[in-house]
């Protein structure tokens, strides 16, 4: 009986790594996210923070869920109604933001989200 000859490779050489390491650190995952994501860099400009303050004072600094007033506005969120999902014209909105207490925007509003 003869010697079985090895297959050339159909698919050419396989890659070192299909894909990057997970993130280990918050830090990383976040780091990660906002690369892939570059409208995330459009939070971290004045305009954005002119923009979200003026929704902030439009809403008496007072949540649309739960209608509670927060006196710390870090405690606050510039929530877009309708998801933007990089829509530029869309993002910009003040007609689409609403103002959200922390704890309603990252437990609600995020949970409405994903079910859709």
């Amino acid at each position: 009986m003869g010697r079985l000859r090895s297959l050339p490779a159909r698919l050419g050489a396989a890659p070192a790594r299909l894909a990057s390491p997970a993130p280990r650190t918050e830090q990383e995952r976040h780091a990660r996210r906002d690369a892939e994501q570059h409208w995330r860099a459009w939070y971290k400009t004045a305009r954005w923070q002119k923009l979200r303050w003026s929704v902030l004072v439009r809403d008496l600094f007072t949540c649309r869920r739960c209608g509670k007033l927060e006196g710390e506005t870090k405690l606050l969120v510039a929530d877009h109604r309708i998801p933007h999902r990089g829509d530029e014209a869309l993002f910009w909105e003040a007609g689409n933001l609403q103002c959200l207490c922390k704890p309603c925007h990252d437990r609600d509003k995020q949970r409405e989200e994903k079910r859709r």
